[in-house]
């Protein structure tokens, strides 16, 4: 399994006030790596491109429990499988 669906599967577990905690917190690291942008104290920006996908997939998480679309610790079915059955 890859490093990515590793982070993805951790998130997955965590209860959503966890998740809403972990939202604020790289919201906050993101904004800062972003002052250090433009005051020129990061040297690579790719710390700021690894932030933004794991804010997306906080959120996307999160927005399919709101939908019941996933459940805590569970995947939500592929969109093809879906559209196959369907």
């Amino acid at each position: 399994m890859s490093k990515a669906n590793d982070a993805l599967d951790k998130l997955r577990d965590l209860p959503a006030n966890e998740l809403r905690v972990a939202l604020a917190r790289i919201r906050d690291e993101l904004f800062r790596l972003q002052l250090g942008k433009h005051t020129n104290q990061v040297t690579s920006t790719a710390a700021m491109t690894d932030k933004r996908r794991e804010l997306s997939r906080i959120l996307t998480i999160l927005r399919a429990r709101d939908l019941d679309l996933e459940k805590q610790g569970a995947r939500s079915p592929s969109r093809s499988r879906v559209a196959k059955e369907g």
